[in-house]
C-alpha cells in the first residue's frame, strides 16, 4: 500500500528471503537465534568447517586503504581472479584471462547491477522463470527502454531450458540480445552444463546473444548418487575467445568460499564489456572496498581456495542427503533431483490441505520456528501482474545451508507441522 505521505516514493516489493526474516522477526527471530531453523537463508554456514581452512580472521589495515581504489578492482585483486579462472577453466587453451577481463565489485547483486545496467536501448532480455528472485527487480527497472522476453522453465524439463529451446528463441525472427540467468540455478538446483552448456555457448556466438550468466553456486556439485562431484562447473570451461565471445560471469565470495559478508564479487568476460561495467559502475556505486580486496587474495590462494571447496562438497553432500530424504519420507518432492546449490526446490502438494499452499506451509512452519521461502518469490514477473492463482504456489525452496544439526531439527519440526494438521 503506498504511503499518503510520501507519494512521490514507490512501493518496493521485498526480495523473498528479506520477506521471510521480517515475517519471522515479528516472533522473535534473530540472526543467530538458536531457537530457529533457518531453513530459508540464501548463504551458507560460515564457521569453521571440518577439513576447511581456518577462517580468515583479521586484517592489519595498510595507508592505501584509505583512498579510494580503482573503480573495477586493484590490478592484484584481478588478476587472482583471473589466475583463478584460468587454472581451474582454461588449462591448454590459447585465450587465457587476464586482470583486463575482471571486474570487481561490492558483492554479486551490485555486479548484476551493473550488467544490466550496460544492455542497451530496445535489448530484448532473456529470462528464465523460475529465476532468482532480484532478477524481478532488475528488469523492473530496465522495463522502459528494454524488452523482458520470458521463457517458463516447466516441472517436466527439471526446470531448466533445454539448449535447443535456447536455440529456437535465439533464431526466431524477434531474436535476442541477452540471457540472464543463474547457472546453477536458485532456487531449484538444475544445472546446465556439458554438451547442454558448451550448446548454449555455440548458440549465443552464432546469434551473438550476450550471455550474463550468474555461478555464485558453480562449486555446490554433486554426482547422481549424491557423493561430492570432483569440480565445479563454468562457462568459462566453454569460452573459444576470451575477448570475443559473448559470455558474462558473475560469482564472488558469498557462497563457495562462505564469506558472504565481505560483499566481494566480480565479473569476467570481454575486455570491452568489463570497460563498460566500470564505466557503470564509477556513477553507481564508484568501486569496492579496498580491504575485502586484499583479503580476498589470501584466499584465493590455491592451496587455500581448493581445500575450502573440498570441505564445502563434502560437508555440504551430507546435508543435502538428509533433507532428500526427509523431504521424501514427508511426501514432499523435488521435480528432479538437482545436482547442485544447498537448496532443495520442492512440491508440498501432496501435504494436506491448507499446508499444501506454500505461504500457508511457510506461517504454520513459522509457529515452529523454521523458516522456508514461498515458491511465489521466484516466479519472475517484471512488470508486477501477479496471477491469481499463483502457479508455483506449491513450490518450497528449502536450504540446507545453515549446519547440520540446524538442519536436522528443522525438518524435525516440519514432520511435527505435517503431523498436526494430518
Amino acid at each position: 500500500m503506498q504511503n499518503s505521505d510520501f507519494p512521490m516514493v514507490r512501493q518496493v516489493p521485498f526480495m523473498g528471503v528479506i520477506w521471510v526474516v521480517n515475517e519471522a522477526m515479528k516472533l522473535g527471530f534473530w540472526n543467530g537465534n538458536p531457537e530457529w531453523c533457518n531453513l530459508g537463508q540464501g548463504q551458507p554456514e560460515v564457521g569453521e568447517l571440518e577439513g576447511a581452512p581456518e577462517r580468515i580472521s583479521s586484517l592489519a589495515i595498510q595507508p592505501g586503504d584509505h583512498a579510494y581504489g580503482p573503480v573495477g578492482g586493484t590490478l592484484e585483486a584481478r588478476q587472482a581472479v583471473a589466475d583463478m579462472y584460468n587454472r581451474l577453466f582454461r588449462k591448454g587453451m590459447k585465450s587465457q584471462y587476464t586482470a583486463d577481463n575482471v571486474s570487481i565489485a561490492s558483492g554479486g547483486r551490485l555486479a548484476l547491477t551493473r550488467l544490466f545496467a550496460i544492455l542497451a536501448d530496445k535489448a530484448r532480455i532473456l529470462y528464465r522463470n523460475p529465476d532468482y528472485t532480484a532478477y524481478e527487480d532488475y528488469l523492473y527497472y530496465q522495463r522502459l527502454h528494454t524488452t523482458p522476453v520470458c521463457e517458463y522453465a516447466t516441472a517436466e524439463n527439471g526446470f531448466a531450458i533445454p539448449a535447443a529451446r535456447f536455440e529456437e528463441l535465439a533464431a526466431s525472427p524477434e531474436g535476442l540480445d541477452a540471457f540472464v540467468f543463474s547457472n546453477p540455478c536458485n532456487p531449484t538446483g538444475a544445472v546446465i552444463q556439458g554438451a547442454e552448456l558448451a550448446s548454449y555457448l555455440d548458440t549465443a556466438r552464432r546469434h551473438k546473444v550476450l550471455l550474463g550468466i550468474d555461478e555464485f553456486y558453480s562449486h555446490f556439485m554433486y554426482n547422481a548418487d549424491g557423493s561430492p562431484a570432483s569440480g565445479p562447473c563454468s562457462a568459462a570451461s566453454y569460452v573459444e575467445d576470451v575477448d570475443r565471445d559473448p559470455v558474462l560471469i558473475v560469482d564472488g565470495m558469498t557462497k563457495n568460499q562462505r564469506y558472504p559478508g565481505w560483499r566481494m564479487g566480480w565479473t569476467v568476460g570481454p575486455k570491452h564489456c568489463i570497460e563498460m561495467l566500470n564505466r557503470a559502475a564509477s556513477a553507481l556505486d564508484g568501486g569496492p572496498t579496498m580491504l575485502a580486496q586484499r583479503t580476498m587474495l589470501e584466499a584465493l590462494r590455491p592451496e587455500r581456495f581448493d581445500a575450502e571447496v573440498k570441505a564445502v562438497r563434502e560437508a555440504f553432500a551430507r546435508k543435502r542427503a538428509l533433507m532428500l530424504e526427509k523431504l521424501e519420507a514427508l511426501d514432499i518432492h523435488p521435480a528432479v533431483t538437482p545436482l547442485s546449490t544447498f537448496y532443495i526446490w520442492a512440491s508440498i502438494e501432496n501435504l494436506p490441505a491448507p499446508i499444501n499452499d506454500a505461504d500457508a506451509f511457510f506461517h504454520a512452519c513459522l509457529q515452529k520456528k523454521v523458516m522456508t521461502v514461498p515458491g511465489r518469490f521466484f516466479d519472475i514477473r517484471p512488470f508486477r501482474d501477479r496471477p491469481d492463482p499463483e502457479p508455483l504456489r506449491h513450490w518450497v525452496r528449502f536450504s540446507y545451508g545453515p549446519s547440520f544439526d540446524t538442519v536436522k531439527t528443522g525438518l524435525e519440526r516440519i514432520e511435527q507441522v505435517i503431523r498436526e494438521y494430518r
